[in-house]
């Protein structure tokens, strides 16, 4: 592969093509701050919490760090004003629907976020996908998946599917990055999967 060269808080990066901002600046040890990244899934670009400004052509833009592949030549700036800003705004935002969440309230506490401006829905979900993508990528087996749109979307496990495949594997609790997911998979055991009854009559 192509090494390319670009620059990151003003230092030298060396990359291969192909590789996104955010892994070259992992290798060269610069910390982005992630929420919807696994390095065994196909880039998202979910939270945003990535976002760095970066300059191509004279114009600085924003981008998010684990979708956007590294040119040659290109500045990338990972704490701008701009970029502090947008963070600040998003982990509002986050802290909003899961405000008990540990790793939302260490990154609050690091861009100093005092208070939270928006509603409160407490939900819990971030909606970084990580459950959802890791059953289908990896697992393919779509035990979970969203449902809703805008402020009402949610991950949803799939009664027929989760009651299934679950209770062996639940390897996507740990990604959860507000640890709800075990929560939200207990209640929907209780509440929404088929009882064991149900499936010995559908067998007969």
């Amino acid at each position: 592969m192509k090494e390319i060269t670009l620059e990151i808080d003003g230092k030298e990066v060396k990359a291969q093509e192909g590789m996104t901002i955010l892994e070259a600046a992992k290798g060269a040890g610069i910390d982005i701050p992630t929420l919807c990244y696994h390095k065994d899934l196909e880039p998202y670009g979910a939270c945003r919490i990535c976002s760095v400004e970066i300059e191509t052509g004279g114009k600085p833009r924003l981008v998010t760090a684990c979708v956007y592949p590294v040119e040659p030549n290109l500045k990338v700036k990972t704490k701008s004003e701009r970029v502090v800003k947008v963070r600040k705004i998003l982990l509002e935002l986050m802290l909003a629907r899961a405000p008990e969440a540990k790793i939302l309230q260490d990154l609050a506490r690091e861009y100093q976020v005092s208070k939270i401006r928006f509603e409160k829905e407490s939900s819990y979900c971030i909606l970084c996908g990580l459950c959802v993508r890791y059953c289908s990528e990896v697992k393919k087996k779509n035990a979970i998946g969203f449902i809703g749109r805008g402020t009402g979307r949610e991950a949803m496990f799939i009664p027929e599917v989760a009651s299934q495949e679950c209770p062996s594997c639940r390897e996507c609790f740990p990604l959860c990055p507000t640890n709800v997911l075990e929560a939200n998979y207990l209640l929907a055991q209780a509440l929404i999967f088929p009882s064991p009854s149900s499936k010995s009559e559908g067998k007969e």
